[in-house]
């Protein structure tokens, strides 16, 4: 069963009382919550994630409830509980359904150290699976969603997952994250696109959610192997340029946004040597979405010309 098959009364009521466990990519979060402004959004984020039936083993237990009722709503807090424990301080309410969001990424930075996590975006093209490492406000999560919109797989639009065993990417398809001038920008490309509501005044401006594809959603046991990297800066008025970068370089700028590379030791290093090996590595700059997105796919459709031509008997010439 998925989360848009219970009405949005159903899934309400079973987040206020024993929990819903629901499974995103390779992980099962029991989410316990009686926030009515938490619920109606969780329903319409994430409709098509699987819900574990009762009683199943969970990655983590996690509370949203709310502090300080006898205030004014706008004045009002809530806690975000993991095991039962708090582990953050409380925040505004209005901010419930992006402190989640956050606080799940926190989980598994902090919990799921069998993979080596990088702070990147993750998208597929035609076999070809793109990773946009980056801080926050180099615009991975912008290009990311243009990326979608326009028909790539969402992988993941803020953690990437290595399994350092066999070096491909697990699947994370959980909501985008958007903020301040990109949430306008990605309505206006994706009319048909589904966003949750925005919350003001956040730590970092005003932040909403886009609805991951179903299909997406429904790939999230396939993983991908790596073979783009590119590391993506948006500036204001700079024109497109997208340029080879040595590996060498890509190689310290993807370790800058590794969370817990020297938890794998040798291990994490020899990882991040394959996916280098594995990856044709390029900078991009830009302030066009609609250049970013088209020059990505001009990327990746050459890059199939070529791989077409290496398998093909007939000289590469025909093609």
């Amino acid at each position: 069963m998925n989360v848009g098959e219970l009405s949005l009364e159903r899934f309400a009521g079973r987040l206020a009382g024993e929990g819903v466990a629901i499974r995103w990519g390779p992980f099962v979060s029991r989410i316990v919550s009686k926030l009515p402004e938490l619920a109606a959004p969780l329903h319409l984020l994430y409709a098509d994630f699987p819900i574990e039936p009762p009683g199943g083993i969970c990655d983590f237990h996690v509370c949203v409830r709310p502090r300080s009722l006898r205030l004014p709503w706008e004045e009002q807090q809530v806690e975000f509980l993991l095991d039962g424990v708090r582990v953050f301080q409380p925040v505004p309410r209005q901010s419930a359904l992006t402190v989640f969001e956050w606080r799940l990424n926190w989980c598994v930075y902090a919990l799921a150290n069998n993979f080596l996590i990088y702070h990147a975006a993750v998208v597929e093209r035609d076999g070809l699976s793109l990773l946009l490492p980056g801080h926050s406000g180099v615009g991975k999560s912008t290009l990311c969603a243009g990326l979608v919109t326009a028909g790539w797989r969402l992988l993941s639009d803020e953690l990437a997952l290595l399994n350092p065993d066999d070096g491909r990417l697990r699947p994370l398809a959980r909501p985008i994250s958007l903020k301040n001038q990109s949430i306008d920008l990605i309505k206006s490309i994706a009319p048909d696109g589904t966003f949750g509501p925005i919350a003001t005044d956040t730590a970092k401006g005003r932040v909403a959610h886009m609805k991951p594809p179903t299909s997406s959603v429904r790939r999230a046991g396939q993983p991908a192997a790596p073979r783009l990297i590119v590391l993506p800066r948006f500036r204001r008025g700079a024109p497109l340029r997208l340029a080879p970068v040595p590996k060498t370089k890509a190689f310290f700028r993807l370790a800058e946004t590794a969370v817990n590379y020297e938890t794998h030791g040798e291990q994490g290093f020899l990882a991040m040597i394959r996916l280098i090996d594995a990856s044709d590595c390029y900078e991009l700059e830009y302030s066009s979405l609609d250049h970013a997105v088209a020059a990505m796919e001009d990327l990746v459709r050459s890059m199939s010309v070529e791989r077409r031509c290496r398998t093909t008997t007939l000289p590469v010439m025909t093609c």
